[in-house]
């Protein structure tokens, strides 16, 4: 029985940076498709039907951040995105448009290849099913099944890195996700350190969930630790103190 090598599609216009990319996946077992620009990675996508992409953000064409979204439109095959940006907010720009790492240049062989390992097993692993199709906290509601938020009755939408990122923390509301869980679940083992990532999302999510962002109900930070998603919000602050009073 003859098992398929996973097919990756390289789209990279500097030559010797192709080359580069070619002998070490040749080498290390990996078919290969090769496209210089924007218009040819569209059309390779669609007839070599790749496994992984590696994706350069500088094509003489298309930006790569376009073809990010419109890869997305048609597929979920994992994109790890290769570039000289090295501005956080490039990088969390080309995640949210649904990349599923980011590797800056220059870059060494084993790391590009470690992080392609985990990107083809988490694309290779079915997603759990859970018996809980929603939730519902105050006026927040949650619809797994389809990947809808809501606000006082008003549906917000989330990007897909967003709604990844609320999905772990409402799947374990109410105990605290540790920022490496919430890293390695949204962005993969290989960005457990990159918490930069974890504190821009928060910030999206509660300006566009929280009634008072700067003073979140819903999405609160243990310090040090992680994020957790309450239960219950609390309770204004006069109901708190007559609380207090009758205790």
């Amino acid at each position: 029985m003859t098992v398929a090598l996973p097919r990756v599609l390289i789209v990279e216009d500097e030559a010797h940076m192709r080359r580069f990319l070619r002998t070490t996946l040749l080498h290390n077992g990996y078919e290969i498709a090769e496209a210089v620009d924007g218009m040819q990675a569209l059309g390779q996508v669609a007839w070599k039907e790749p496994d992984l992409i590696l994706l350069d953000l500088g094509l003489p064409d298309i930006d790569g951040m376009s073809i990010v979204a419109r890869v997305r439109e048609r597929s979920k095959v994992p994109i790890i995105v290769i570039s000289a940006r090295d501005a956080e907010r490039v990088k969390v720009e080309a995640l949210d448009l649904g990349a599923n790492d980011y590797v800056t240049k220059p870059f060494g062989a084993d790391e590009l290849l470690a992080r392609m390992r985990v990107a083809l097993r988490a694309a290779a692993q079915p997603r759990e099913p859970s018996m809980t199709t929603a939730l519902s906290i105050d006026d927040l509601h949650i619809d797994f099944a389809a990947r809808t938020v809501s606000v006082g009755g008003q549906e917000v939408y989330l990007t897909r890195t967003e709604y990844d990122l609320l999905e772990v923390l409402a799947r374990a509301a109410g105990q605290v996700v540790r920022h490496e869980e919430l890293l390695r679940a949204v962005w993969g083992a290989e960005a457990i350190n990159q918490t930069e990532y974890l504190r821009t999302f928060m910030r999206q999510l509660r300006y566009k969930l929280e009634r008072e962002p700067s003073q979140p109900r819903y999405l609160v930070t243990v310090s040090g630790v992680g994020y957790r998603l309450l239960r219950e919000p609390p309770a204004p602050p006069r109901q708190r103190r007559a609380a207090s009073k009758k205790k």
